[in-house]
């Protein structure tokens, strides 16, 4: 059985940074592709950064690339999402997710969902 679980989220100020973490447990091939996504209140869950479990496919979505950096620690089952020169429209629920598959696009779909970790950001 996979589980995921993040931390990290807090209230940041505009500008700063910060990385969320995601543990997880299971058969390492069902969480051969991890992602995360964000959730804001009335809005659709919104899938930001993934990867293989190589690394050697990487993916962000345009919005957050070049701010957003995702990686994993396969020796530690953990997969990070480093945020840098936050601001208040990244503020929201953040989910680490994970699926046995894994491909470079907006449409990726997990099968396997944490349960959340919240970023504040202040103006």
């Amino acid at each position: 059985q996979v589980q995921l679980r993040e931390s990290g989220g807090r209230l940041v100020q505009a500008g700063d940074s910060l990385r969320l973490s995601c543990v997880a447990t299971g058969p390492p091939m069902a969480v051969y592709g991890m992602g995360w996504f964000r959730q804001v209140p009335g809005k659709e869950r919104e899938f930001l950064c993934g990867m293989n479990l190589h690394g050697n496919e990487i993916y962000c979505v345009e919005s957050v690339e070049g701010r957003f950096a995702v990686s994993r620690d396969n020796a530690q089952n953990t997969l990070y999402l480093q945020m840098n020169n936050l601001n208040t429209n990244d503020a929201g629920d953040y989910y680490c997710a994970a699926a046995p598959s894994f491909y470079t696009k907006r449409s990726w779909l997990p099968r396997y969902w944490g349960k959340g970790t919240r970023v504040t950001v202040s103006s």
